[in-house]
């Protein structure tokens, strides 16, 4: 079997055997949620609701603040308990969040919603919108504008990331198993949207039942792309490259070469949205890492606390462990967590609990492994060194803003440099500096 790849990356552990073979199961209903109003890259939500309001499943709580922001909705029908700012470790500050408790069980607001080929391409664009539909593999990027770009970039090609490179992950996965009816009811209803005819989707070569799946179910209607498994085999630059041979220009986005991409997930949630009404309330993630009791894939509601899926869903943690590092995420582009009441958020497609190995960096020994490694071409050891430096615009002129802080340069390096990080804050740093503009 011929597997596409890129240049560069790296072979971590993948250690998702604790996951793989778990059926997603649908989680009771929390007692409480918390949910970000900053559930989106851009302006985050307005909140629309007040302390002692009462509110449905999937009624509207938050409303968009500015062209790219995103509908915020209850993900249980409940009493809304506490309106006030808390902090995000995704975003790094403290933003608005809605607290319901929960009162009874599901009593839905609907969106409208029937059959996709009733409804215009603007009318689809439109519900999606209204859901609150965001990038699920991570990004959280507001759908209804991917899905709408300026019309001097002509997109030709759809391309469904399967990849999953992030090691002990496997919810999407499962999905491709359990749920690829779904997703490719959401690839007809993008199809629509974009007028594209082209549909690819990339699956890793350590997902061979899903691939064989999908061959068999979607012949004819999506070429399924074998993947060599390596990471970040799954970032979007690396996918587009890997199967269309087309190359993301510097500074670029893969509307610029053509193309859209979006996650298996994402296509799940449109279609929950177009065809059963339901706006974006819940999702798929994995619960999992050697520090918990059951690792497994769930279904469960945004802005559950991870405190709650820990002791309900995952058997808790092991005894006799006397530091777990928990992560938003997989290991390699995972955020740590260090208050365990953080809720979910939507683009949060796992929950990893590691025991950590004591580990002290060195100097650097100009091995050069980062430059070999990373999937952008950069050269991650002198970022790092510009970086601390507070040398930032000489960073910027050799990439700095190019990083797709995969992680793949900290994971490699032999004196454990963590080059991701201070790339990461040097990149804050320096679009603070020029008020948000990027360059």
């Amino acid at each position: 079997m011929k597997l596409a790849t890129f240049k560069g990356g790296v072979h971590p552990p993948y250690r998702k055997e604790l996951s793989k073979t778990s059926a997603i199961k649908v989680a009771p209903l929390p007692e409480k949620v918390v949910i970000f109003m900053q559930q989106h890259a851009g302006a985050p939500a307005k909140v629309v609701v007040e302390v002692g309001q009462k509110v449905k499943t999937g009624q509207v709580i938050g409303e968009p603040n500015g062209f790219i922001s995103g509908y915020v909705h209850s993900p249980v029908t409940g009493t809304v308990t506490d309106v006030k700012k808390v902090s995000n470790v995704i975003y790094g500050v403290a933003v608005e969040a809605v607290t319901i408790e929960r009162t009874g069980e599901d009593e839905w607001e609907l969106l409208p919603h029937g059959d996709p080929e009733k409804f215009s391409k603007e009318e689809l664009l439109d519900i999606i919108k209204q859901a609150g539909i965001v990038g699920l593999g991570g990004a959280m990027f507001p759908t209804h504008v991917k899905l709408n770009p300026p019309k001097d970039k002509k997109i030709d090609t759809l391309i469904i990331n399967g990849a999953e490179c992030e090691p002990y992950l496997t919810i999407d996965h499962r999905v491709m198993l359990e749920k690829a009816e779904d997703i490719f009811a959401g690839i007809e209803i993008v199809k629509k949207i974009l007028e594209v005819e082209k549909v690819y989707i990339g699956i890793e070569d350590n997902k061979l039942d899903a691939i064989e799946h999908l061959k068999k179910i979607w012949s004819g209607k999506v070429e399924v792309v074998p993947l060599k498994t390596k990471y970040p085999q799954g970032a979007e630059k690396q996918l587009i490259y890997a199967i269309t041979n087309r190359k993301v220009p510097r500074g670029g986005l893969p509307m610029d070469v053509g193309v859209v991409v979006q996650n298996v997930s994402t296509m799940i949630a449109i279609k929950e949205a177009v065809v059963d009404g339901k706006p974006l309330i819940e999702r798929g993630l994995t619960l999992t890492g050697e520090a918990i009791n059951t690792p497994g894939n769930w279904w469960v509601r945004i802005g559950t606390p991870i405190s709650w899926l820990i002791d309900n869903l995952a058997g808790g943690f092991k005894e006799n462990i006397e530091n777990v590092k928990v992560l938003m995420g997989g290991p390699m582009m995972g955020i740590p967590i260090n208050n365990l009441d953080t809720p979910i958020v939507k683009g949060n497609n796992g929950i990893t609990t590691l025991i950590p190995k004591k580990e002290k960096s060195t100097f650097c020994i100009r091995c050069s492994y980062c430059v070999t490694v990373c999937p952008m071409g950069l050269q991650p050891y002198l970022l790092d060194l510009l970086s601390k430096k507070r040398k930032f615009d000489d960073a910027v002129e050799i990439g700095l803003l190019d990083c797709i802080e995969c992680g793949s340069c900290s994971y490699i390096c032999p004196a454990k440099i963590e080059h991701v990080k201070s790339i990461k804050l040097a990149k804050k740093v320096y679009r603070a500096l020029r008020g948000g503009r990027k360059k």
